[in-house]
């Protein structure tokens, strides 16, 4: 699965657009991790998912097992077949956890962007569908 075409360019201005600008004072943590609040983005709940941010912290938190756990099968010498299976259930765990973020994004942020008129709509939808783009070709 490719990860170097996030596209994080313009993430931040879109989630300024579509949320406010964050306090000066966000905290940070390592980018990349579960929690990272990018400068430009709410510090909590302003996003579409943060109605069920346990939760999705809680799959993520189940799919890096799965993934700790292919390193352990690596490790113990696993049969390659039953290696790849376990691949293609952390492959689903991951496209599945980002079809619910994105189905979250459209509900809220685009919606939001509804109210805004119709070219803060079509701005969304472009977002959104980059996204889906990435997502397709991982």
């Amino acid at each position: 699965m490719t990860t170097t075409d996030a596209g994080t360019s313009g993430g931040t201005a879109a989630a300024a657009a579509c949320h406010g600008s964050p306090p000066e004072t966000a905290p940070r943590t390592a980018p990349g991790s579960v929690t990272d609040n990018a400068v430009g983005t709410p510090a909590s709940g302003g996003h579409g998912y943060a109605k069920q941010k346990d939760a999705h912290i809680k799959r993520l938190r189940r799919i890096e097992g799965q993934i700790r756990g292919l390193q352990r099968m690596l490790e113990e010498d696993v049969y390659c077949i039953d290696i790849l299976t376990q691949v293609s259930a952390s492959t689903k765990g991951l496209q599945s956890f980002g079809l619910q973020l994105l189905e979250e994004h459209l509900r809220h942020c685009v919606a939001d962007a509804a109210a805004q008129g119709p070219d803060a709509v079509d701005a969304k939808v472009q977002e959104a569908t980059k996204a889906i783009e990435r997502m397709l070709r991982s």
